[in-house]
């Protein structure tokens, strides 16, 4: 994700108004996750409490521009889109098994298949129901086609699993259904709020989701686990092939013919990780990601100045996270 830093400095650059509709979108989610029983509520609360830094939430209300009103369909758009990406992870934790996320146990962890799919389950059905209640159905249109892609790109990650060979065009694909499609919706639904320039705000969510996901994927094997919250080489032990991989396999032939299945422990993805680095595939990858940010940032429409500069350093900052 971005820093921490780099975001408070977003809301620091758009004005005071910013700052209070977050505060709405907060108080909003909190909400809405605690009226569905005890058990359910604990689980959709803490998913909702750890849920980051707010990222696409943000880029909603920055899509919409610093003379939007604070009207309650924006506010609605922003926390249906944070809902969504909460929802994808703890769904994500059940298919992985995964046992920790962001450093925390997850609800898959903590309480079993049944209450983390249920959960998850919840927060999708509470972000469409947020987005109905504003009675726009170009808004649901919007959310209902990233949510599709989500799915669409899990199933791709699924059918590729344990496939060293998987093409980099498959890859990339991949990466714009599985994260660039909900950073473009949340720059859609603002631009929607606000009868903005939504194609154009959307491409740009679009290009800062793909290279979101080109970095996300470059930590994975970089590291460190401090930073990450995961072990070095998570997505090799799922069989998850990455960009750096797919970078480091032209140049390192022992590579192209591994086994990912054969990897059962977390040193054994680490020294796969070296060797990837060894080859010069990160610096190559982060490349590809820069590059893809300054795509996105050219592509920007004529926009108020401050406007543009503050979607320039969430751009910025998705960069940053790797440095």
């Amino acid at each position: 994700m971005a820093t921490a830093a780099t975001l408070d400095a977003v809301v620091r650059a758009a004005g005071p108004q910013l700052g209070s509709l977050m505060e709405r979108v907060e108080q909003r989610l909190t909400e809405l996750t605690a009226g569905h029983g005890q058990l359910l509520a604990e689980h959709a609360g803490t998913t909702i409490a750890a849920g980051g830094k707010r990222l696409r939430p943000l880029l909603v209300l920055l899509a919409a521009g610093e003379s939007a009103a604070p009207t309650d369909r924006l506010i609605r758009s922003a926390v249906a889109v944070e809902l969504i990406h909460s929802a994808s992870l703890v769904h994500d934790d059940v298919l992985d098994r995964a046992p920790v996320r962001r450093g925390r146990p997850t609800v898959f962890a903590a309480a079993g298949r049944t209450v983390a799919t249920a959960t998850g389950d919840l927060l999708f059905s509470r972000a469409f129901a947020e987005l109905a209640a504003s009675g726009e159905a170009a808004d649901v249109r919007a959310l209902s086609g990233a949510s599709s892609a989500l799915a669409a790109g899990e199933l791709m990650q699924r059918a590729d699993a344990w496939d060293v060979g998987v093409s980099l065009d498959r890859y990339l694909e991949r990466c714009e259904l599985k994260t660039g499609a909900l950073f473009e919706a949340a720059c859609r639904l603002g631009a929607l709020a606000t009868a903005g320039p939504d194609e154009a705000l959307a491409a740009f969510g679009r290009r800062i989701g793909l290279a979101f996901q080109l970095l996300d994927d470059v930590l994975d094997v970089s590291g460190p686990a401090s930073r990450t919250g995961k072990a070095r080489g998570t997505d090799l032990l799922d069989g998850t092939v990455t960009l750096p991989l797919i970078i480091a396999r032209e140049r390192d032939p022992a590579l192209a013919a591994t086994d990912l299945r054969a990897l059962a422990t977390a040193e054994q993805a680490e020294s796969i990780c070296d060797r990837i680095a060894a080859t010069g595939a990160l610096s190559d990858a982060k490349e590809r990601a820069l590059a893809v940010v300054a795509e996105a940032k050219a592509g920007l429409p004529a926009l108020p100045l401050r406007q543009q500069a503050t979607l320039e350093l969430v751009a910025d900052g998705v960069v940053e996270r790797y440095s």
